[in-house]
């Protein structure tokens, strides 16, 4: 086993496997994985095999380029993306990522298809290949030319005339999104690739599809712009033999149809997600939908079941779902029909990566708050089999145990609590509430961003709870804090806060908070509300809500919850208000390329702070994004936080192990002591 909860620069070091796929023969496995470049400063992927004889994983692909995602063709072959350069090619563009296979029989990975701006994504069918690019719009035949003409003319202006204009971390445009087809034959590369989606505007944006088995038909999601900067995604089939004919598959007013996108093996049916378009009233929810591919006619399945993943069985009469339930995210057995679904893995863990064998087996990677992730089998009668991974496994320097308090309305809120080594009533560990983000969401997975082992190596008691708008609780635990995040959210964490620091291992005098995105949010809103806290960590925190909802990249889902900026929920719901309550010493940490929760918000809340006179600090990434993920920041991050920490809880384990390459400054531990 592997311990690398100490030093943290180990702890960024470990391998990561990040998906799954199975042939569909079922007689080879593929994962992707992430590691450390050589450089020691980013991060790349490779494809492993993972035998499913016993044999040790091993490694099928290096460039230095790296490669991601994976998909098999009908006869085996392996699919890849990768930004290496084609030895074909005289002066090959290394810096654009193309389509690559791996032959099944053996032999060196070949390039196959390419386009100017790129190739994202990518599935197959049949002798049909179908793949995303960016694509300028324009004559085609010299979207190359005009790609280098903006380059050296330095352009880099996009001209919007609709939503969107950002997503997550990136830019939108100035090329579209769209989906191209092409057929495998005898020929290196693909042949007749057309462009299925001519003029599709922002339609392909973070697009879901998938081919039918005969790779005649790609069914996608598909967004609609509608007025006020409103948009909607419905579902639609394309003939990949006959480009820019789509026919409309699923739509309807108020719902949005998105994916994972799935066909049956029968290629009669598709799956997708069907979500709720919310507003002030109405709850967000998302269930599984079915529609017949020939008809259009479609109905819910899985009951309240929120998917995560889903996979089609053998027979295609019934699918594989993923979804939260209870803190964990089990697989379960959902009849296409919309019958019963039936839970199929009965233990604490959290499923993804679904792959379902002829046999009926299914493939997935195993997770949980305590399991870094990595593949197993589950049978047809939800035995799990661990198979060998191409990553370490990891010893923890800790605990897991599980904590549940009734709320002031009468709810019951769970949550996770990591005890550290060694605590006990005579050694208590001083306590730290971690509120997850979301804030549709639940601490139920491992996380290598937000990962409390490293702060229990530290001697941290860490509280995981899943308040109010958790999922996999059901609808009443969303609608309790639907339009209503502060007051409620931050009574069911004073209720399970209060449950956790009753028992003995847990030290009561020394608490702090902390928490990132809409766990920061609430982070903000704790420190406005209480001072029972020595510390607050606030990382990509929603400060401002009323500047928050117009600068956001997705600023029409936040006014269907809360309605027209200036509203009445924005004057009660949002943290700043509270500011002449702050007296507890707090982080703020925000990347400059968030664009979820725009960099204003912290800077807007860092001058708060000091010109309110709160004891402050903050962290400032000028190249990350809303999660902070280049390995030598991530070090950074854990670093800041632990003295931080340790600065305020006085705890008495002694000062963090820090690497000494980050100037701390006053938060050195030599000064916090």
């Amino acid at each position: 086993m592997v311990t690398p909860f100490n030093d943290i620069r180990d702890y960024v070091g470990v391998p990561r496997v990040a998906s799954l796929r199975l042939s569909p023969d079922g007689t080879r496995l593929v994962s992707v994985v992430q590691a450390l470049n050589p450089d020691g400063k980013s991060y790349g992927t490779s494809l492993w095999e993972i035998p499913l004889d016993g044999r040790r994983p091993y490694r099928l692909t290096r460039s230095v380029k790296g490669e991601a995602g994976a998909a098999f063709t009908a006869d085996g072959d392996l699919l890849f993306g990768s930004r290496r350069p084609d030895p074909t090619v005289k002066d090959p563009d290394e810096e654009t990522p193309a389509l690559w296979l791996l032959p099944a029989a053996g032999g060196e990975a070949r390039q196959i298809a390419s386009r100017p701006g790129g190739v994202a994504g990518f599935a197959a069918g049949g002798r049909s290949v179908v793949f995303g690019s960016d694509v300028l719009p324009g004559d085609e035949a010299s979207e190359d030319e005009r790609r280098k003409a903006r380059k050296e003319a330095g352009i880099s202006a996009i001209l919007h005339e609709s939503s969107l204009v950002r997503y997550w971390d990136h830019d939108l445009g100035p090329g579209e999104p769209r989906l191209f087809a092409g057929i495998l034959g005898d020929d290196d590369r693909l042949t007749e690739v057309r462009d299925l989606t001519p003029q599709p505007g922002k339609a392909l944006t973070n697009a879901s599809y998938d081919v039918t088995p005969d790779g005649g038909t790609v069914v996608t999601s598909w967004v609609v712009p509608l007025p006020a900067g409103e948009i909607r995604s419905r579902l639609v089939a394309i003939a990949t033999a006959d480009a820019g004919a789509q026919r409309i598959l699923a739509e309807q007013d108020g719902y949005d149809f998105d994916g994972p996108v799935k066909v049956s093996p029968d290629g009669r049916l598709v799956a997708c997600v069907r979500s709720v378009q919310a507003d002030t009233s109405r709850i967000p929810e998302t269930t599984l939908w079915i529609v017949d591919l020939a008809t259009g006619e479609g109905h819910t399945a899985g009951g309240g079941l929120w998917p995560s993943d889903i996979a089609w069985a053998p027979d295609s009469r019934s699918l594989y779902v993923a979804a939260d339930h209870q803190g964990r995210r089990p697989i379960f057995q959902v009849p296409a029909d919309g019958s019963e679904p039936v839970r199929l893995t009965g233990d604490d863990a959290a499923y993804l990566s679904l792959n379902v064998a002829p046999d009926g087996a299914v493939y997935a990677l195993r997770s949980a708050v305590d399991r870094a992730a990595g593949p197993v089998r589950v049978t047809a009668g939800g035995t799990v089999e661990e198979l060998a991974s191409p990553a370490p496994e990891l010893e923890l320097p800790g605990t897991l145990t599980e904590v549940t308090a009734t709320t002031d309305d009468g709810a019951t809120v769970r949550g996770w609590l990591v005890l550290p080594e060694g605590a006990s009533a005579e050694n208590p560990a001083p306590f730290l509430l971690w509120i997850h983000g979301g804030p549709l969401s639940s601490w139920n997975d491992w996380s290598w961003r937000w990962n409390p082992w490293i702060m229990a190596q530290h001697g941290y008691a860490v509280l995981l709870p899943d308040p109010c708008l958790s999922t996999g609780y059901g609808s009443e635990m969303i609608r309790r804090g639907w339009a209503n995040w502060g007051p409620r959210t931050h009574a069911d964490l004073m209720s399970i806060t209060d449950a956790a620091l009753e028992l003995p291992e847990v030290d009561a005098t020394r608490t702090a908070a902390m928490g990132g995105s809409f766990g920061g949010y609430m982070a903000n809103w704790v420190a406005g509300h209480t001072d029972r806290f020595k510390a607050i960590v606030t990382h990509a925190s929603l400060w401002h809500l009323d500047q928050f909802a117009g600068t956001t990249d997705a600023p029409m889902y936040w006014q269907r919850e809360f309605g027209t900026p200036g509203g009445e929920l924005y004057a009660g719901l949002s943290p700043h208000l509270s500011l002449a309550e702050i007296s507890t010493p707090m982080l703020v940490i925000h990347g400059d390329k968030d664009y979820r929760v725009p960099i204003g918000e912290g800077l807007r809340l860092w001058w708060d702070l000091q010109r309110s006179g709160v004891e402050s600090k903050f962290l400032y990434f000028p190249d990350e994004n809303h999660w902070v993920l280049k390995p030598g920041n991530a070090v950074v991050w854990y670093e800041t936080v632990l003295a931080f920490l340790y600065r305020y809880m006085k705890p008495k384990f002694g000062p963090p192990k820090l690497s000494g390459t980050f100037d701390l400054g006053s938060l050195a531990p030599e000064d916090s002591q």
